[in-house]
């Protein structure tokens, strides 16, 4: 029987899935969660077949309806959730720039990169604290590291930065709850947002599954890549 309950949000290709697929390798039971229905089943089933139970789940991010709709779900299929990746993006804008933005695109990044995880992990903290060893995992990005920001990709580099505001500040908060909180960047990885000439996937997945699977002794507050810190 699976041994812990984790949700992965953009799950149906890339980083999500490839993550999905290593946690239910470990021996949890995935909730895997795509904003189109059908998509989300195929991926489920496919990863399904090499081992695990994976359970299907239409979401999208952006509507906190449908994060309630997940919560009531969870809570009346499970009764708690164990960990939540929070994986689901939109909008790399390489081309790009924050002098000439076109802020209704950044809005619109914005709805989904930040407040669509902020919106699940507040529909889904009640299970979260159920569990008593909660992880919540925001996959974060370098773009959003202020130590080494520049210039260009405005929409997705305030985004994750946002999101890694977000994760120091939920740590905080929630560490009495047995919670842990941490941000963590997958490196460049070849997927269809990150395009080719990166690092296989499996790599950038391995660093979200460690901080989605941490002891209770483990960090919380923190921005990793492959398990070391990132600069803020």
């Amino acid at each position: 029987m699976p041994t812990r309950v984790a949700v992965v949000t953009g799950a149906n290709r890339g980083i999500g899935r490839e993550v999905a697929r290593q946690l239910a390798a470990r021996g949890d039971l995935v909730v895997l969660t795509a904003r189109d229905a059908d998509r989300a089943r195929q991926a489920a089933d496919e990863i399904a077949r090499s081992g695990g139970t994976v359970v299907p789940h239409p979401l999208d991010v952006a509507d906190p309806a449908a994060a309630s709709r997940l919560a009531a779900d969870l809570a009346r299929d499970h009764g708690r959730v164990d960990a939540l990746v929070n994986n689901a993006a939109i909008c790399y804008d390489t081309w790009a720039r924050a002098s000439a933005a076109d802020l209704d695109e950044v809005r619109t990044a914005l709805d989904t990169n930040l407040f669509g995880a902020w919106s699940v992990t507040l529909a889904l903290l009640p299970l979260l604290r159920t569990s008593g060893q909660g992880r919540i995992v925001n996959v974060s990005s370098e773009a959003g590291s202020l130590a080494s920001m520049g210039g260009g990709t405005p929409a997705y580099a305030l985004c994750k930065a946002g999101l890694n505001a977000l994760t120091r500040m939920l740590a905080a908060e929630l560490s009495d709850d047995g919670i842990l909180v941490n941000a963590v960047c997958p490196g460049w990885v070849a997927t269809d947002m990150g395009g080719g000439g990166g690092r296989p996937v499996h790599d950038g997945a391995a660093g979200i599954v460690w901080a989605a699977s941490l002891p209770d002794s483990g960090p919380t507050g923190g921005f990793f890549r492959d398990r070391r810190p990132v600069p803020w």
